[in-house]
């Protein structure tokens, strides 16, 4: 049986892939808040945080994600990716989602930092 942290992250890979609405705010509780980057003022609630992934959304197919999960309790979770754009950028990444009785998250920090294009 998946891990909370890796049921969560697979509903983002999809929700990711799609930029659909209803799988986007199915990630997340009503109040929870979305930092893009950890100084951020968050995105707050469960709208804002829809309506910001369409506005800053990644079309599918033009990107590529790898994860692990390195630490995860029934609250928390941290997950480490890499993010690669083919057509131009990577990232590493480190996830910090804190999770919500029900599974989803009420706070999302993602930490990225560019690496050098792989060609």
């Amino acid at each position: 049986m998946p891990s909370r942290a890796a049921e969560w992250v697979a509903g983002y890979i999809r929700a990711w892939e799609t930029n659909d609405p209803a799988d986007i705010a199915a990630l997340f509780s009503d109040d929870a808040e979305y930092l893009t980057a950890p100084d951020a003022t968050p995105r707050r609630g469960r709208d804002a945080i829809v309506a910001g992934w369409l506005e800053d959304r990644d079309e599918s197919g033009t990107w590529a994600f790898d994860w692990k999960i390195l630490h995860e309790t029934l609250e928390l979770a941290l997950i480490q990716g890499r993010t690669e754009y083919p057509a131009d950028r990577d990232y590493l990444n480190l996830w910090i989602i804190r999770f919500g009785d029900d599974g989803r998250a009420r706070e999302f920090t993602e930490w990225y930092m560019p690496r050098p294009h792989r060609a």
